[in-house]
This record gives structure tokens, sequence and C-alpha cells, in this order.
């Protein structure tokens, strides 16, 4: 009998498979797809030798990564690749706000009126990253805060919605911004605790960046397999679950799917039935003859560029694709250029660049034209550089990954109390009604991206069950 089974070969249920197996326990990963990866995969979606990452492509919470710092995951190839700015953020005369390493340049790049606003905002936070990024992600508590003070700190700052946060600014620029970093966890701007996104993804990019995997982010899951293995765990794909019986004895077993499936399969008929799928994407993926013609040359430096451009704009898209059930008019972009950076992963002097829009969830129109006519606004001539396109709307992106019901990227509503508590209101959120059963995937804390703590977390609750039976 195996001591722990995890179903799915995403970041978090191999982060998990790992976690467990330095623990010197016996564990084995089954995964629907042919291949490891979930939503840190890498493909030629376009032409052969353009890599696209189908979901996630820069990677700031990857790299802050408790979880991932304490493993030796460079010895198994990954390597992190920074550009010269992790973002940039255009506007319509050609210039731009920057998320720079620099608190003092991205400050400047806000004006004289905001300058110092950003620094106080930032600044008290940034000395405390590692102990406060190690508290935040660890929420709910599955160990003791190691620094309570600056934990209460931020959240008496983050906790309100990021509108309220962002009236600090006094002019768009700073505000454009800020809102854009709310709008990655596709959460509306005037949502509980959006204003400790915003604060999150700043400070990410100030303590350690916002970089690509070289290769593209297949080396993420690639390298965890690797260390997966050399610690004695077996890697199953191509062989999906539909029911427990489907897999072999074990003490334990640990889902990275979404809590529909995890339902499904276990037999806890409607247990999460009022856990709340969000809004999803429509993304592009480009094979481009060229870089991307940004009119403002900080865009053309940066790793993500965010098209807007302002935050009222920022905030209408949203509500239109998460309250209203409509695809935007002029939909707020968020953009990644990896090969500005990363030459493995397109020819010579071509390029891949993706960008995705917000949609309703299960949506099944095509945003192209809407997304190339906001990419002309800041790169004219942007058209003409496209060599090949793919496109995936939430039909598409729910065919790729089983998580991402409806399309949502998200695996579940980054919105009111789900934001905290998912997928149950409960402060065990990876155990399930089953004792052996349990959940790691990105609907359980602290949520979506590629940071491989929900399974880290969730395999010390495992760890405490097996250790206590």
């Amino acid at each position: 009998m195996l001591d722990a089974v995890v179903v799915g070969a995403g970041p978090n249920g191999l982060t998990a498979a790992v976690e467990l197996a330095r623990r010197g326990l016996s564990v084995a990963v089954f995964e629907a797809r042919d291949t490891v990866g979930g939503g840190a995969s890498t493909e030629e979606l376009t032409l052969p030798g353009f890599r696209h990452d189908p979901c996630s492509a820069a990677h700031p919470l990857g790299i802050n990564s408790p979880a991932f710092r304490a493993m030796p995951l460079q010895r198994y190839g990954l390597e992190w690749l920074h550009p010269e700015l992790p973002m940039a953020h255009p506007f319509p005369d050609g210039s731009a706000a920057v998320l720079a390493r620099s608190v003092a340049e991205t400050a400047a790049s806000f004006g004289p009126r905001d300058a110092g606003t950003y620094r106080r905002l930032v600044t008290p936070f940034l000395p405390r990253w590692d102990a406060l990024v190690r508290d935040f992600m660890a929420l709910p508590l599955t160990a003791l805060p190691r620094d309570p003070v600056t934990l209460a700190r931020f959240g008496l700052v983050g906790l309100p919605p990021s509108t309220w946060l962002m009236r600090r600014f006094r002019d768009d620029k700073a505000r454009a911004l800020f809102a854009g970093l709310v709008a990655h966890a596709i959460a509306p701007l005037d949502g509980l605790a959006t204003g400790a996104l915003g604060l999150v993804f700043a400070l990410a990019a100030h303590a350690r960046g916002w970089p690509v995997a070289r290769g593209g982010s297949q080396s993420i899951s690639d390298a965890l397999t690797a260390y997966l293995k050399d610690l004695g765990g077996a890697v199953h794909t191509g062989y999906e679950v539909k029911r427990l019986d489907d897999l072999p004895p074990a003490r334990a077993y640990v889902f990275d799917t979404s809590p529909k499936a995890l339902a499904r399969i276990a037999g806890f008929g409607g247990y999460y039935d009022h856990f709340r799928y969000g809004a999803s994407v429509f993304k592009l993926d480009y094979a481009l003859d060229g870089p991307v013609p940004w009119t403002a040359k900080e865009a053309r430096s940066a790793g993500t560029v965010q098209v807007g451009p302002g935050s009222r704009d920022i905030a209408t898209a949203l509500r239109a694709a998460s309250r209203e059930g409509r695809a935007p008019d002029k939909p707020f972009l968020i953009t990644v250029q990896p090969s500005v950076v990363d030459p493995t992963r397109a020819p010579d002097g071509k390029h891949v660049f993706w960008a995705y829009g917000h949609v309703p969830s299960g949506w099944d129109g095509d945003l192209t034209d809407a997304v190339e006519r906001q990419l002309e606004r800041f790169a004219p001539g942007f058209r003409d550089r496209i060599l090949a396109r793919a496109t995936a709307g939430p039909p598409e992106l729910a065919a790729r990954n089983a998580n991402y019901v409806g399309g949502d990227i998200a695996c579940g509503a980054v919105s009111g109390l789900q934001m905290l508590l998912r997928p149950k209101l409960s402060l065990s959120p990876y155990t399930t009604p089953h004792p052996a059963v349990f959940i790691c995937s990105s609907a359980s804390p602290p949520g979506p991206g590629v940071h491989g703590m929900s399974g880290h977390n969730a395999a010390k609750a495992v760890w405490r069950r097996i250790r206590a039976s």
C-alpha cells in the first residue's frame, strides 16, 4: 500500500507529492493528460520552433514561493530569466508607468504627486517580505505566523477593496497600474481584500522580480517531476481517474483538481455546490516576425505589459465579464513577451507573445478583433508582424484543463470570502468529508498562481493525518 496518491500533475499536485516524498512517504502521481504541467506547461501552439505557454508565463509568485525556494529545482533545470523591467503599463500618449525592481524607479514613473505615496505604501513591508509572504500564503493557519505584527499591518492595508487603497493616489498612472495588478486575479476591483492582491504582486516584483522560466513554464513542472522521481516518487501520465476505485490502495488521496471533479470522483454529492467559479479569459498566442512594436519604450523591455489603459477602463472591462455577463468592447489585456529575455522560445529574430482579455464564464464568442484593436492602439503595426495565432476561449481552456470549469483559470472565483476561505468556509480547507481524501488545487488557499503553496499546505495536513493514524 502506498502512503499517498496524488491525482493531477499540475504545480500544486507535484509540490504536494514532493513534500510528502521528502518526509519519507511512498508517493505516486496520476495525471489524465499525456504530459505533466497543468497550468505550467509549454507547447508549440502555432508554428514549429515557437514555444508557447498555454496558461501561466510570468512567475512573480513562483520565484517568491516559499515552497519552491526550499527545493533544489535549479539542479533539475529550472532557471529564472529576468527582463529589464518586470512590468510596464503604457498610455495612449506614449508614456508608461512601470513596475521595476527598484521602488524608486517605480515611484518616479507615477509622477511627483504620487511618488511619495507609493514609496510609503510598499517600503515598510519589503524588509519583512520573506516572513510576510510565508505567512500570507499559508493562510488559513497551517502554522503560527512568523511575523504576526507585519501580517496584521498588511491586513489593515490590504483587506479593504483595492478601490479604497487607490484613493491614496492623485493621478491615474498609479491607479491604473495598481488596478491592473489586481486584475491578474480576475477579481472585481471593489472586492474584499483586493488591495492585498495588488500589494502582493507589487512587493513580489520589488523583492525578486517577475521572471519567466527558461524554455517555458514546462520547465517548472519538469523540475518538480525530476526531483520527485529522485526522491523515489512515481508519475503516471495518460491515466484518467473517474472514481476512487481507479486508484491503487493508499493511506491518503490528494486531489489537484477542481472541487467539482473531486466531488464526482469521491462521491461527495453536493458537498461543494456552494463553491463559485469565476469569469474566464480569451487568450491568444502569437508567433511574431519581430518584437511587439510598442510606442512606449518601457514596454519594449518589459516581460509583462498591461494594456488598459486607465483605471476606469480596467474596472469597466472586469465588471462586464464578472458581473454583467458580456465581453467588454475594449478589453483590459494582460500580455507577456517571454522572448524579450529568452531566445530559446522562438527562431532567431522571431518572437512569441500572448495576450488575454476577460470574458464571462463559458463565453463562446471570438474576442480576437477586439484584442488586436487594443494592441494596435499601443503598438501600431502589431498585426503586420503576426505569422500565426492560436486562440483559446472558455470552451477550449476547459477542454485543455479540467480544473478550468467554464474557462475559469483561477479554479474558483477570487472574490468575497471565497478569496480567503476556499473551497469551503473552514479552518481546515484541505480536508474533505472522507478522512483519507484531501484537496490541494488552486481552489484551496492561497489560491491561483504557479507557486505550489496550495500543494505545500495540503501536504502538511496529509502528513499530520498519516502521522496520527
